[in-house]
Order: C-alpha cells, then sequence, then structure tokens
C-alpha cells in the first residue's frame, strides 16, 4: 500500500508540474512574436497585412493554437502591459521588425508609431533593388515614409533618411518630414539625398535647428546639399560629430558654426569644393579627431584645438598648421600630384607633430628620395608608408632608411607598393655592390611588412638593411603581391581560413611575372641574412585566384 500511495504521490506531482509548464508555456507564447517577427514579411508600415506563405502559417499554427490563427489576420490584445513598457521594448527592435509587430497586436500597433528610431533606407523599407523602375522608386520610397512619418505619435531621437537613389523625389516631401522629426529630443540626424535633383541642389532648412530642436542634436551628418547655417545655429551646443560630404559650405559658414559647436569631438569634411582656408578654433577643446578628404579649393588647414589627438587628410598638399599639436597622436596623410610628398614628411612634421605616435604615409607620383634629417620623431612606435609604383618610377626604396634612423622608438613599419608596370631596374645575378649603412643601428624595430615585394635593387637592399641592423627585429614578412583588399593583412584566400576563397585582389600577367622573380630575390640574397632568432613569411601568389 505504501509504494501505492508514493506512486501516486509522484503521479500527482508529475501532473501539477506538467500543467504548470503548460501554462508558462502560453504565457511565453504571448511573447513569441518577438523573436518571430521576420515572418511577416508581407506586412506594410500602417499595419496592414497582406499575406503569409504556407510555411509561415504553419508555424504560426504550432505556436498557439488558442491565440494564433491559420491563415487568419492576428488581432490578439498583447500582455497586459503599460503601453509605455510596450514602447521602450519597441524602440530595442529595428524599425522595420516593429512595424510588423503591428499586425501581432493592437497594442504594438499603438506602440510602435511612436518607436524613436526612424531609419528610412531601402533595407529597411524592404525595396529591393531594382525592383521597380527608377521612375518608381522615389514614389514608393516617399510613400512609406510619408505614410510612416504622418502617423507617427512620439518624439524622435534618431532620423536616418538615405536617398541616394531617388532622383525624383519631390522635395516639398523632404521639407515636411524634416519638419515633423526634427523637434526637441532629436539626437541623430543622418540625411543622404541624391547626387543632384533635377532642380539643382537642395537647401537644407537651417531654420529648423534654430530653435530648442537644435539643443538637443548630438550628430549631424549631411550629404549631397546646400547647408548654410547662421549664427542662430548656436543651439547646436550639445553637437558631437558633424559629417558634412559634398555640401556647398564657405569657410565663413562652416567657422559660424564651429565657433558655436562647443561640445564637438569629432570633425570630417569630405569633398567640400568652397572651402579654401580650413580653420578650427581654440574654443574646440573637446575636438578629438578632424578628417579632411579631397576638398579641391582647399589651400590651408589651421587648427588651434588644443586637444586634437587623430587627423587624417587626403587631397593635393596644402600648408598645415596644427598650433598646439602636442596631443596629436595619430596621422594618416595621404597626399595626391605631390613629387616630394615624403620629402616634406620626414623634414617638417617632426616639427609640426612632435608626440605622434602612428603614422601613414601614402605617396602618388614621388619623384624625389627620401634624404638623412637630423629632426626626429622621437615618440613614432607605427610607421605605414604606400607607395603607387607607377608613377614613382625609379625611387630608391633604400632611401627609407632615413625613416627608420628618424625613429629611435619604432616597433612596427610597414611599406606597400602597388605597381603594374616594372619601372625599376631588377637586382641581376652578379650583384656584389650593396650599400650598407652599418652605423644606423634600430634598437626598437620588432615588425617589417613589405607588401608588393619586387627585385628592385633598392628594396632587396633595404631589407637586408633590415636584417642586419635591427637588433630586436622578431619577424618580417615579405608578401610578393600587393593585395588592396587585404585591409588586415591575412594573407591568401588558399592558405588561411579568415578569408572565402576568391577575396584576394586580381592581379595583371606582369605582376604575376614580377611575383616570381621577387621569390627568386629572397632566396638568393635575403634567406641567407636572416638571423636566427627572426622570423621569416614570404607569402607567394595564390594558389586559386593568381593563376
Amino acid at each position: 500500500m505504501g509504494m501505492l500511495a508514493l506512486k501516486r504521490l509522484m503521479s500527482s506531482r508529475q501532473r501539477e508540474r506538467r500543467r504548470r509548464r503548460r501554462l508558462q508555456t502560453r504565457e511565453r507564447r504571448k511573447y513569441v512574436f518577438i523573436l518571430r517577427v521576420t515572418i511577416y514579411d508581407g506586412c506594410v508600415a500602417d499595419g496592414s497585412f497582406t499575406s503569409i506563405s504556407k510555411s509561415d502559417d504553419s508555424l504560426l499554427c504550432r505556436e498557439d493554437d488558442n491565440s494564433l490563427l491559420c491563415g487568419k489576420r492576428l488581432r490578439d490584445s498583447g500582455p497586459d502591459l503599460p503601453e509605455d513598457i510596450w514602447c521602450n521594448i519597441l524602440s530595442l527592435m529595428p524599425i522595420e521588425d516593429s512595424a510588423r509587430s503591428a499586425c501581432v497586436s493592437h497594442a504594438f500597433e499603438r506602440s510602435w508609431r511612436c518607436h524613436p528610431n526612424l531609419i528610412f533606407t531601402e533595407d529597411t523599407l524592404s525595396m529591393i533593388r531594382n525592383a521597380c523602375r527608377k521612375g518608381d522608386r522615389a514614389s514608393a520610397f516617399a510613400s512609406k515614409v510619408d505614410q510612416i512619418i504622418k502617423k507617427h505619435s512620439g518624439s524622435v531621437k534618431i532620423l536616418e533618411l538615405d536617398m541616394f537613389r531617388c532622383k525624383d523625389l519631390n522635395i516639398c516631401h523632404l521639407n515636411s518630414w524634416l519638419k515633423i522629426a526634427i523637434t526637441p529630443g532629436i539626437e541623430k540626424l543622418t540625411l543622404c539625398l541624391p547626387l543632384k535633383y533635377k532642380e539643382g541642389w537642395y537647401t537644407f532648412p537651417c531654420s529648423l535647428l534654430s530653435s530648442q530642436s537644435g539643443s538637443s542634436l548630438q550628430y549631424l551628418w549631411l550629404k549631397h546639399c546646400v547647408f548654410r547655417p547662421t549664427v542662430g545655429l548656436s543651439f547646436l551646443r550639445n553637437l558631437t560629430t558633424l559629417y558634412l560630404g559634398r555640401v556647398c559650405i564657405t569657410e565663413g559658414e562652416l567657422g559660424c558654426l564651429l565657433s558655436h559647436s562647443l561640445a564637438l569631438q569629432q570633425l570630417e569634411l569630405w569633398y567640400c569644393s568652397e572651402i579654401i582656408c580650413l580653420r578650427i578654433p581654440l574654443v574646440l577643446e573637446r575636438l578629438k579627431c578632424l578628417s579632411v578628404t579631397s576638398c579641391g579649393v582647399l589651400q590651408m588647414v589651421e587648427s588651434e584645438a588644443p586637444n586634437l589627438s587623430s587627423f587624417m587628410f587626403y587631397g593635393s598638399p596644402v600648408q598645415l598648421s596644427l598650433g598646439q599639436s602636442l596631443q596629436v597622436k595619430k596621422l594618416n596623410m595621404e597626399c595626391v600630384d605631390g613629387s616630394d610628398f615624403l620629402h616634406y614628411a620626414i623634414t617638417k612634421l617632426p616639427y609640426v607633430v612632435p608626440n605622434v605616435e602612428d603614422l601613414v604615409l601614402s605617396s602618388y607620383g614621388e619623384r624625389l628620395n627620401t634624404p638623412m634629417t637630423a629632426a626626429k620623431f622621437l615618440h613614432l612606435k607605427h610607421l605605414v608608408i604606400y607607395f603607387d609604383g607607377d608613377s614613382s618610377p625609379g625611387y630608391d626604396y633604400f632611401s627609407l632608411v632615413s625613416f627608420l634612423d628618424a625613429s629611435p622608438a619604432l616597433k612596427t613599419f610597414i611599406l606597400g607598393v602597388q605597381q603594374d608596370d616594372m619601372n625599376f631596374d631588377s637586382i641581376s645575378v652578379d650583384a656584389l655592390h650593396m650599400r650598407q649603412r652599418p652605423d644606423h643601428k634600430h634598437k626598437s624595430l620588432k615588425k617589417v611588412t613589405i607588401l608588393g615585394f619586387c627585385s628592385a635593387k633598392s628594396m632587396v637592399e633595404l631589407v637586408c638593411h633590415i636584417l642586419e641592423n635591427a637588433t630586436s627585429l622578431e619577424c618580417i614578412i615579405l608578401d610578393t603581391i600587393f593585395d588592396a583588399e587585404d585591409n588586415y593583412m591575412l594573407g591568401r584566400c588558399s592558405v588561411t581560413s579568415d578569408r572565402n576563397p576568391g577575396d584576394c585582389f586580381p592581379t595583371t600577367s606582369q605582376v604575376m611575372f614580377e611575383a616570381d622573380r621577387g621569390l627568386m630575390a629572397i632566396e638568393r640574397y635575403i634567406v641567407g641574412k636572416v638571423p636566427s632568432t627572426v622570423k621569416l613569411d614570404v607569402r607567394e601568389p595564390c594558389t586559386r585566384c593568381h593563376i
């Protein structure tokens, strides 16, 4: 009897546990839409529901027989939570998923309209590329965005409008959207417009930011428009990031804006063609990063920002004055149309940025060899130099020893040479007299990488000099192919699992021929000089891609 009672008790407890699990499962299924929102691909932003595939329909049936009806539109009231909590939950979801959830519950249909992040791109609006004619793309984009913005009932924190392909967009739509969305509380505004409208350049309505609406803005990203800020934009006191790409703005207008943006930390200018002299005022004490790219008529960059730590410049040579530049640790300069850029870099930059630690120099059309100099990069630890070998014929790579000599604390040196035409003298078989500089020691140098290693005599001399005079050297990588797409220097896709097959940069037959000559030069002149404490990594062409 005792055993029978025990079995009945255990059976009763098992039934109770099963009952509790069923209740818990039913409760959890009320939240299942949060994890399954992606099955509602037929749902549009205004809450209507068009279709569900058979596989999705059966999935809905399996989820909860009591609440999800196969083949019918679902209108559950949703779990009993305050609407502000639902708004919070939906704000953590992408806008497309938040909109789809409106098909599941009345509560979510109301709550998703308060979504604070309005991100409108072709992806978020499910506009498949080439799915409609070019003339219809702008109309479809405008219809969806107009529907969402006009029914939005909450405050907007993030507004992103990527309309690069919508060349026929009605500007009146855009003005009304910005007027509705740019309200007090907005923190991030991103606007990417077509390169040109039929009517010409679009003028951004600065008046929308000349009130309390601009006081909360922290991030402003404008592309392809006219931007004419005035003194009234002093409300942008909390702006931390400013990006202007192909924006028509004069140096005076930009200066007016910067002088009132005291919280600015990052400034990026890209193809701004009206700025002749860029002046960064002293009041920008929080500015850390400055980037200037291809501003065509720019002649001078003058910064007095006391805490600027990173500066990136791409374009034709300009007069550079960084004022109180003691905090600049990272400098990236890419110079086009300059025949003596490296000469300028080694003779002038040690005084312009005396405390730089990371230096990237890219030269196109270098004609002068790099001279020895008394100036020193006393704190430089990482140096990267890129060449366009085709536009720098006959350059003496051995002269780069002057950079190593000027950088006593240098630990990492990377040299990249991209060339299709062999504009150099290949080292001859009987080359007995190679230049040496035994009095120049590089005691801190530990890792050297040369991308696009070739059989040029001056490059072989440079490598041999490093092997003989870098007393702390641990590793040297000689890659016979310059792979422009291998940003992380992973190597060939045929020998590493970190790159997908076919990811290697395509090359010409002439480059392949020179790669073979480079391998022979390594075997003949370099391998025998590698100390036992140094690891030599020779990278050959890819067996998959470079055939």
